[in-house]
């Protein structure tokens, strides 16, 4: 294969490295990817001259703070410099995750809970616990001089650390995000709800009638789409409002929950389609999967855009646009972009009769895989559908 840009396949935290002894298997996912990608096509998905969407990933990225990769430790995710870093490249949207402190009021932050040391002490809070004046106080301050609260966070392996990048910048709250960040960019807002926690209904609208107040006084002509891994805020969201789309994120089957409506693309098909939303966020090992879902998910009228350390890659990223993807959520936003703009163009319509005629046109809708392409899905799929 060629030399990826953006990150060499053995980097992926799953080996792709392994040519599997099941080949002929192989073989028989990468006729359904191809035939998928020709239904997906036919369907309206695939290259059909729509334009594929790049999303940064909490900005340019997210932080992975135990990563040998410098890249992930860039600029502190989901902040105002973020997102305006990510601005200098050609991404449609940026995605940042949204919660809403004690007081109402919505902020920028992933984690469920914020770190701090005192005294020599780890204490955590959950972020929802917390009144915005005490959330703001985490980490460097906007007043020049003023010291915050040293800012820590817990890695999925349970470490503690300090939360150190090479550029850092204050927490934000949604209204400045607005204010702030170049008015190009589109917000893919994500509605944040801890997994571990249930919330009725009542709680559900509260949370997100805050997040709207602020969106409809603020948002001007920004597009903007929302999204959600909780089933029933994203549909109290559709219930609420028809001005923005709502978008429903799944792992798409890779990790499985008590609710059943997050355990498969089929389920997040159905909740669409009973909700009124308008489209799927996938990890992009479910759609690598479970590629004839792609067709489905058109068939449905519905957008598909997918997330994960695979959408790093350039070669899955172009996989993807061949199978009718809208777009991918990326954090190496440089590196994606170059890549996308070199390998995915919107072809001009030929409106040569000849070329027209005898199935030239078909044949010119229906995705094609080169040698490299096969060479990488060979690769890719034996450890995707283990």
């Amino acid at each position: 294969m060629a030399q990826l840009k953006a990150a060499r396949v053995a980097d992926v935290p799953m080996a792709l490295d392994v040519l599997a002894a099941g080949a002929p298997a192989t073989s028989a996912i990468l006729a359904e990817v191809d035939a998928a990608g020709a239904r997906s096509a036919a369907a309206g998905g695939g290259g059909g001259g729509q334009r594929f969407a790049v999303i940064g990933h909490r900005g340019k990225g997210m932080n992975a703070l135990a990563s040998p990769d410098r890249r992930m430790q860039e600029v502190k995710e989901n902040s105002l410099r973020s997102f305006n870093e990510a601005a200098r490249f050609p991404v449609d949207y940026v995605e940042f995750d949204v919660q809403v402190t004690k007081d109402g009021c919505p902020v920028i932050f992933h984690d469920n809970f914020i770190f701090t040391k005192e005294d020599g002490k780890i204490l955590d809070k959950r972020v929802t616990d917390l009144q915005l004046e005490d959330f703001l106080l985490y980490g460097p301050q906007n007043e020049q001089g003023k010291g915050g609260k040293p800012l820590l966070r817990k890695l999925k392996d349970g470490r503690i650390v300090n939360w150190n990048v090479q550029s850092d910048d204050p927490l934000c709250t949604l209204q400045e995000a607005f204010e702030k960040v170049n008015p190009r960019l589109g917000f893919n807002i994500e509605l944040k709800f801890d997994d571990n926690l249930e919330y009725q209904e009542e709680e559900l609208t509260c949370i997100l009638q805050a997040i709207l107040k602020v969106v409809f006084e603020y948002v001007k002509d920004r597009p903007i789409i929302f999204s959600s891994f909780q089933p029933d805020a994203a549909q109290v969201m559709r219930k609420l409002q028809s001005t923005y789309p709502v978008y429903f994120l799944t792992n798409g089957g890779t990790e499985i929950y008590a609710d059943v409506r997050r355990n498969s693309l089929e389920e997040a098909i159905k909740l669409c389609l009973a909700s009124g939303m308008q489209g799927i966020v996938s990890e992009a090992r479910g759609i690598f999967r479970h590629p004839a879902a792609v067709p489905k998910i058109k068939e449905a009228n519905l957008s598909l855009l997918t997330y994960g350390t695979l959408n790093n890659v350039p070669e899955a990223v172009y996989m993807q646009h061949l199978m009718g993807v809208n777009g991918v959520i990326v954090d190496l936003v440089q590196e994606i972009t170059e890549a996308v703009s070199e390998l995915i163009t919107v072809p001009e319509p030929d409106l040569n009769a000849d070329n027209l005629s005898n199935g030239a046109a078909k044949d010119a809708a229906t995705p094609h895989f080169s040698q490299c392409e096969i060479s990488f899905l060979l690769r890719l799929i034996p450890e995707l559908v283990q």
